[in-house]
């Protein structure tokens, strides 16, 4: 499922070259669709903004595909929020971050997961990515959240494969797990994983959809001649501040503008090349 970029058109969000990004991944056979998340921008997109991409995704998308809406807040009360707007645009689901800044104890980051499963009847993902938050939601964390109807899997980033077997034992047999780390996600797979939330996705849909096919059915020899193909490119679209590299490459690819917001500054010149050279051994293609 890919994490999708927000594409702007100066200071504005572009929703004619949003629709087409969309439709590029239904038809290159992706599983589901995750807008306003972190690779989304969402940090400096506007209420207003954020919930016009959301029912937008929603729109285009037309139930073809399930939307998982990003929709974390480090204020219980705005994820709350944000959920409930989720619910109400239609999507199936919302990805929640693990409140950043004010890092709160495993207790606190219980009770906020609680409050959100008791406010809104929806499907939720956990995202754990202590790189960006500062805090990192403990398995035995899970496991109490596991029991709560609403909390229903994790995003998980911190390309820890020991944490992934250790998780699928302790949070039970319904727990979806969804790596947050493309170049592990071979790894995550093999370890009990159901899937991905790519930035990979965004500029190589249909490699990336062939590759969690493969994986899904324990083709792990495929898999493998898939992920050689693919690891530079996971690479390389972190060689600049995400997602600087992925709208460089969509820009190259004609599907939108390459503009990001401040403080993420457009993709350095040093770094285009090597990007290009990932993108051809993938196989990017408009």
């Amino acid at each position: 499922m890919p994490a999708l970029v927000t594409p702007f058109a100066g200071d504005q969000v572009d929703e004619d070259a949003f629709v087409r990004l969309v439709e590029r991944q239904i038809a290159a056979g992706v599983h589901g669709l995750v807008p306003v998340g972190t690779t989304g921008e969402t940090a400096t997109l506007s209420h207003d903004e954020h919930r016009r991409v959301v029912a937008l995704c929603v729109k285009t998308t037309a139930g073809r595909l399930p939307v998982i809406a990003g929709a974390g807040s480090n204020s219980t009360a705005e994820a709350i929020e944000l959920v409930a707007h989720a619910k109400a645009a239609g999507a199936q689901g919302a990805l929640v971050v693990t409140p950043y800044y004010n890092r709160p104890s495993q207790e606190g980051l219980y009770q906020h997961y609680r409050a959100i499963n008791g406010a809104v009847d929806l499907p939720v993902i956990v995202y754990n990515v202590p790189s960006r938050t500062s805090g990192d939601i403990a398995n035995e964390t899970l496991a109490r959240l596991a029991k709560l109807p609403n909390i229903v899997g994790i995003k998980d980033a911190t390309g820890d494969m020991t944490r992934a077997s250790l998780q699928r034992l302790t949070c039970g047999r319904d727990w979806v797990m969804l790596s947050g780390d493309d170049p592990t996600a071979l790894g995550y797979m093999a370890h009990g994983g159901h899937g991905c939330i790519s930035v990979t996705a965004n500029v190589a849909p249909g490699p990336c959809a062939r590759f969690f096919d493969a994986c899904l059915v324990g083709d792990w020899a495929r898999a493998l001649a898939l992920q050689d193909k693919l690891v530079r490119l996971h690479k390389a679209l972190f060689l600049d501040a995400s997602p600087a590299p992925t709208k460089f490459a969509l820009a190259h690819l004609g599907l939108c503008a390459p503009d990001v917001r401040l403080p993420i500054a457009p993709c350095a010149e040093g770094v285009k090349a090597d990007i290009l050279t990932a993108m051809d051994d993938a196989g990017a293609a408009a």
